[in-house]
């Protein structure tokens, strides 16, 4: 059926995705699943998950997966009556999503079919909803006139009028189908009657208003089955998914009862009109020779046994996130921003700082004057993360570096997340004499350090720095002996390293929780001030890269750091050094797809990254640094 195949399920983690998921795995189905749900623990690890909101996508990331089928499920919704707040967020999730992912797909050479979860809330609703009662149920047929009952039922028909346009055209190799699901109930669910049986299991008394309203239930596992069949048949355009076979609120309360015999119900006002609707499935059963057999009989003891095992989890919060030394690091703030917001739940940005008056401060939702490192305790720094909601700490200066590393373990254990190395690998990175020799042990090419002037014997020209920091700005190169011996009087822990003519480069990398080497970038260094690159422009170098993942590894660092090498005349690499945090122009390397902050917080919230596939960018892409304004209404 769908052996081998490479399927995309968007929203495949809730009730009626993992259902759907679950099956097409059993048929021996490739899959790649993308919600903002946590991944489902007891999936196999071969389907592939990516957690977050599918608003930020790639076009990278469909092209390299590849899908021959799209399930689009992922949607929200607000039952009975929306909310004012549901305006912003159905534009958001529903339309803009749905135009999203077939913006990327639409001209994909791989795909042959999208199967759109689309509703029952196109129907004309003046036709099925009433003033008084009922006396049975108004079957919808899709000839049935429309008029969208609410913003929901709005943007279903507004995509099926998309796929409807797209189909129109000779190159779009896809069929779609519509399918106008009804009223879908399930295992892990928060429809009305999952909520009754959770109600019911707590000895509670259940709410209930309009008892006569009659509604088509479908048990999640029927519609995934039906959209199933639907992929495989070749209907086009609009079908409907029930049951065809439509019951009272109040034949609910009845079966539940025969379940919870001391039952005590509540009668609550409402204003909604009465429903009274049922699917009219002939066309389904004509296209796919199949319709759904559960009823709320058979289904409902299924659910009971299920909430006495499973208890519904909420939606995880993105965790509050701390930069530390904010300063003027606006960049750095603005991903942090994208990441979490591509995470999709919230979340919010926190910058701190020594100095109160730091720029980055205007551009983060609280500010921390934070204490200098010697006044800091490590438990007052987990006291003020505990109070703010912060799980996740991002330190953007060399020198706290030290600090964060030997208090990793200690924030771990408070459940807070640091992007920062071992104390090891801090100590083998900022001090640049280990780093030297650290990787001369391991034979790596980088260029040899040393203390004294006079140990370097077979070269004329030199560059002096200090030992410790970043100090770009205290640095002599291309410099004579006599030279470098009277610079070196103006530093600390002078340094002095062999010149090496050639070409500067830097190589963004990211090393998973786990050691492994996630990815690199390398970047030419186009317009340099202050050691930062102001003009920086991606590279296709590999052997670079591929050097830097592997000093990354032995070097045993975590999270995002940037190595600085140089490609001599022979184009052979010399390892400068290296930075064990993000980089000034770093920036340049998350945009080209190495997607440090959002796997880090993904890491973080107990996602394995491994599912997150980084595929190499293009050359070419240019990064220009530049102050601007920032206007606010105050």
């Amino acid at each position: 059926m769908f052996n081998g195949k490479r399927v995309f399920v968007s929203g495949g983690a809730g009730v009626i995705g993992t259902a759907l998921v679950e099956k097409l795995h059993r048929t021996g189905a490739k899959i790649l699943v993308g919600d903002l749900q946590k991944r489902p623990a007891h999936w196999p690890e071969d389907i592939q998950y990516r957690c977050g909101d599918l608003n930020y996508i790639t076009q990278t990331e469909i092209s390299d997966f590849s899908p021959e089928y799209f399930f689009h499920l992922a949607a929200t919704f607000e039952r009975s009556t929306e909310s004012y707040n549901f305006w912003s967020e159905n534009f958001h999730h529903n339309i803009l999503l749905s135009h999203h992912l077939m913006s990327l797909l639409k001209d994909s050479k791989s795909l042959r079919r999208v199967v759109f979860a689309s509703s029952y809330l196109i129907y004309d609703k003046n036709r099925y909803l009433f003033s008084s009662p009922a006396e049975k149920p108004v079957p919808l047929h899709e000839g049935f006139p429309i008029q969208p009952r609410n913003l929901t039922g709005a943007a279903k028909l507004l995509h099926e009028i998309e796929l409807g346009f797209l189909s129109s055209f000779p190159n779009i190799q896809f069929s779609s189908v519509s399918a106008r699901i009804y009223r879908s109930y399930g295992k892990n669910s928060r429809d009305i009657i999952s909520r009754w049986i959770r109600q019911l299991m707590k000895g509670q008394e259940i709410g209930v208003f309009r008892l006569e309203g009659i509604f088509d239930y479908i048990f999640a596992e029927d519609v995934a089955e039906g959209l199933i069949r639907l992929a495989l048949s070749n209907t086009t355009g609009v079908v409907n998914l029930g049951t065809g076979r439509a019951r009272r609120v109040s034949d609910i309360i009845s079966i539940l009862k025969t379940h919870f015999p001391s039952l005590r119900t509540s009668t609550v006002e409402s204003t909604i009109p009465f429903e009274a609707s049922q699917a009219d499935m002939a066309l389904f059963k004509q296209k796919t020779g199949w319709e759904p057999a559960n009823d709320l009989e058979s289904v409902i003891p299924l659910l009971i046994k299920n909430e006495s095992q499973e208890p519904i989890t909420n939606l995880e919060k993105s965790p509050n996130v701390l930069i530390t030394s904010v300063s003027r690091k606006i960049p750095l703030v603005r991903e942090v921003y994208k990441a979490i917001t591509k995470i999709g739940r919230g979340g919010n940005v926190f910058g701190a700082d020594s100095n109160p008056n730091a720029m980055g401060a205007n551009f983060t939702d609280s500010f921390w004057r934070m204490p200098s490192l010697q006044d800091l305790t490590v438990n007052q720094l987990i006291e003020y993360c505990h109070q703010n909601g912060i799980k996740i700490i991002i330190p953007s200066r060399n020198g706290e570096l030290s600090f964060f590393a030997n208090s990793k373990a200690a924030l771990d254990r408070a459940g807070i997340s640091v992007m920062v190395s071992e104390p090891g690998a801090i100590e083998n990175t900022t001090d640049k004499l280990k780093f030297s020799q650290t990787l001369q042990n391991y034979h790596l090419p980088v260029i040899p350090a040393f203390e004294n002037l006079e140990e370097l014997i077979s070269c004329d020209r030199v560059v002096v720095k200090e030992r410790f920091g970043a100090g770009s700005t205290s640095i002599g190169i291309d410099l004579s002996k006599d030279e470098a011996k009277s610079f070196s009087k103006k530093l600390e822990t002078p340094l002095f390293q062999p010149f090496i003519a050639g070409t500067e480069y830097s190589i963004d990398v990211y090393v998973d929780k786990f050691g492994c080497a996630k990815g690199g970038i390398a970047r030419s260094r186009d317009l340099v001030v202050d050691g930062e690159s102001q003009i920086t422009t991606v590279v296709e170098i590999p052997q670079l890269v591929t050097l830097c993942l592997g000093a990354a590894e032995k070097l045993q660092l975590r999270g995002h750091a940037v190595f600085q090498v140089i490609l001599d005349k022979n184009c052979k690499p010399h390892i400068i050094e290296c930075n064990p945090r993000f980089g000034g122009a770093s920036s340049l390397s998350v945009n080209a797809g190495l997607d440090s902050f959002y796997w880090f917080i993904l890491e973080s919230m107990g996602n394995n990254i491994s599912d997150y596939p980084f595929v190499p960018p293009k050359p070419g892409l240019r990064q220009i640094r530049f102050p601007e304004d920032r206007l606010i209404q105050l």
